[in-house]
């Protein structure tokens, strides 16, 4: 029996979806189909000369949004009349759309440190379990942990967040550990029959020291530890999911530094890089030949930011899909990117606190929510589409 060893192509992105037309179009798998289209080429034929040797295909379709940035007027909100926090009503919207997927990932920006160490927003933050709470009834189940508010509240906001989502083993996280061994440990995860890595980096801590021999608490960034984390599980697993704490805040474009580490983790084998920190939406884009496909920035998702370039975030979808080749090797692919707006509505009376927050797609806007919200919609539109015009805008699950 031959050896399955997996293969990294390189494909171009139109070469992605001409491959998986033909392999649908033999398979028949008539759901997927309407994903895709394009005429294949003779070479890309050539996979069938054995007739009757039909390939194996798996796949599983990822949403991901951007940061739950709990400021004061958020947490404020959610209280409720028995002292607790409830911020469930404010996703109600997203929920329907969100657990219809196979993974569904989020940045977790502010420390989930829990009321005992007191709550507090920009710029130190602290929150209440309780968003936690919320995000994984709303069918999140892939979270982000490394962020530069990671040691606002110090090893003891890190150890009460990691015990939290310890006690919700079904969910995959990054970033945030107890110990060096719970770091180092190769992490595998499956989905569809499709096995994966998901890795979490901040490029910095907003100038906060994490404890000497304590690294593990907050995963800061740097080539050589990234290198060693993915080798470790390169071979392993079919895809390789990694978050980025980077960029320039407030910045629609793309700078020289996320270029830069976008090209070495795709050259070290990374599939799908997720970016988050500037708090907009930035472009999304394959790179190296369709290798990677990289989100620079899905911008906040739930935030009490002023401007609706930061009250603006990115909804990204993309299905994954695992090939096994009739020679017994296997390639996986990241493809069909599509987008959608989502805007954070709030009562905003003048000079009073914000209420009444509620997060809505801007396919679901209207001018009593977002007066102008057409042209806000074109205008960040064309930011996340700048450099891959084929965008489909539309979720294929709301």
């Amino acid at each position: 029996m031959k050896k399955k060893v997996r293969v990294r192509k390189k494909i171009k992105p139109l070469g992605f979806i001409i491959l998986i037309v033909i392999i649908l179009l033999v398979v028949g798998m008539v759901g997927l189909l309407s994903k895709f289209s394009s005429k294949p080429t003779k070479n890309e034929l050539l996979i069938f000369k054995e007739v009757g040797k039909v390939p194996k295909l798996q796949s599983f379709d990822m949403v991901m949004v951007g940061d739950a940035l709990i400021h004061y007027g958020v947490y404020r909100d959610a209280k409720t009349s028995d002292g607790g926090y409830d911020f469930k009503p404010m996703l109600e919207n997203m929920k329907p759309i969100i657990s219809k997927y196979d993974l569904a990932y989020y940045n977790q920006e502010t420390i989930l440190g829990g009321t005992e160490l007191g709550l507090s927003s920009y710029p130190m933050f602290n929150s209440p379990y309780e968003v936690g709470d919320a995000f994984i009834d709303c069918g999140f189940d892939v979270v982000s942990l490394a962020t530069n508010h990671t040691m606002d509240k110090g090893e003891k906001g890190v150890l009460n967040s990691v015990a939290y989502w310890k006690n919700h083993p079904e969910i995959v996280t990054s970033g945030q550990w107890a110990s060096e061994e719970e770091r180092n440990e190769p992490k595998v995860y499956e989905k569809n029959g499709i096995k994966y890595a998901f890795f979490s980096y901040t490029m910095w801590n907003n100038g906060l020291k994490t404890p000497a021999g304590k690294s593990y608490l907050s995963n800061e960034y740097s080539q050589e530890k990234a290198k060693a984390d993915i080798e470790q599980v390169r071979d392993k697993v079919d895809v390789v999911i990694v978050a980025m704490h980077w960029g320039t805040e407030y910045s629609l474009g793309v700078s020289a530094a996320q270029e830069q580490e976008a090209d070495y983790l795709s050259s070290i084998g990374v599939d799908l890089i997720i970016g988050a920190h500037p708090h907009v939406v930035e472009p999304m884009e394959y790179i190296n030949d369709g290798k990677t496909f990289v989100i620079y920035s899905l911008g906040n998702f739930i935030s009490d930011q002023d401007g609706v370039e930061r009250l603006t975030g990115l909804m990204a979808e993309v299905s994954i899909l695992k090939l096994e080749n009739i020679d017994g090797t296997t390639s996986s692919f990241v493809v069909n990117p599509k987008a959608e707006l989502v805007y954070t509505g709030a009562h905003r009376p003048g000079n009073a606190y914000n209420s009444n927050f509620k997060l809505y797609t801007y396919s679901s806007l209207d001018d009593t929510i977002l007066p102008g919200y057409q042209n806000y919609y074109a205008k960040y539109k064309g930011v996340v589409s700048s450099r891959y015009p084929e965008l489909q805008w539309g979720l294929s699950k709301e």
